[in-house]
C-alpha cells in the first residue's frame, strides 16, 4: 500500500480470479498506486465468499468463470447476505450469457481486462461509492438487451436459472444440484425463489410444467 497523499482512507480490495499470475499483477498494480490496499486473494466464487466474511474489504474485483465457483454466483450470494463490499467485475468475457447475469446478481460495475491501468483505478474509486461502472463495450450490450422485446417468461431466465432448471426437471434434490454446479445449497434456493417469480409459479413441479409449455425446457 502507498500512502495516500489526500489523506483519505484507503480504499481496501480482494482480488478473486483463478489464475495466479493474474492475482498478483493485480496486487502489484494496487500496491503501488496511492489510495488503495490490498487485503487478500481468492481462486474461485467460495473462497471469495469465504475471504469478503472474514477481511470486510470496501471492494471485490471478480473474475467470472472459476473452477470451483464461478462469479455469478459468489455475487449473487453476497447479495443475498447483504455484503458490504461492492462487487467489480472484472474478466476477459462480455457475451450477453455473462454481463446480464453479472448485472441481474448485484455486480456494481462490469470491466474487461484490457482496460487502461487508469480506468481501472477510477472504476474502482467509483465501485467503493456506490456508483456503476460498465466498459463501453458492456454498455452497448445492456442497452440493447434492454431495447430488444424478450418473448414472456422466456429469456428472462439467466443462464444459472435455466441450468438449476433443467436439473430440478430432471428430479434433482437441492442438495445434488448444489454439488453438481459447485454453489451452496442457499445459493439454489436462492435461484429456485427467482426463477419462480420470473415464472410467475410456486412450486418446483409448476416451474417446471411452465417451463416446459414455454419452451424453455426443450
Amino acid at each position: 500500500m502507498t500512502a495516500d497523499p489526500t489523506g483519505t482512507p484507503p480504499i481496501s480490495l480482494l482480488i478473486v480470479d483463478d489464475h495466479p499470475v493474474v492475482r498478483d499483477g493485480l496486487r502489484g498494480m494496487f500496491d503501488s498506486a496511492p489510495g488503495f490496499t490490498v487485503l487478500g486473494e481468492a481462486s474461485n466464487g467460495v473462497e471469495a465468499l469465504e475471504r469478503s466474511a472474514a477481511l470486510d474489504p470496501d471492494v471485490i474485483l471478480m473474475d467470472l468463470r472459476m473452477p470451483g465457483g464461478g462469479g455469478v454466483d459468489a455475487i449473487a450470494e453476497l447479495t443475498r447476505r447483504g455484503a458490504r463490499a461492492k462487487v467489480l467485475v472484472l474478466t476477459t468475457y462480455d457475451t450477453d450469457s455473462d454481463t446480464l447475469p453479472a448485472i441481474e446478481a448485484g455486480a456494481t460495475g462490469y470491466l474487461l481486462k484490457d482496460a487502461p491501468r487508469d480506468e481501472l483505478f477510477t472504476a474502482v474509486r467509483a465501485a467503493a461509492e456506490g456508483r456503476t461502472v460498465l466498459s463501453p463495450a458492456v454498455a452497448s450490450r445492456l442497452v440493447s438487451a434492454v431495447r430488444t422485446p424478450r418473448p414472456p417468461g422466456n429469456e428472462a431466465l439467466s443462464a444459472r436459472e435455466r441450468e438449476v432448471l433443467a436439473l430440478v426437471a430432471k428430479g434433482t434434490s437441492n442438495r445434488e444440484i448444489a454439488r453438481e454446479l459447485f454453489i451452496s445449497e442457499a445459493t439454489v434456493k436462492t435461484h429456485l425463489t427467482h426463477l419462480y417469480g420470473k415464472l410467475g409459479v410456486k412450486d418446483r413441479a409448476a416451474a417446471v410444467a411452465t417451463a416446459y409449455e414455454r419452451g424453455i425446457l426443450g
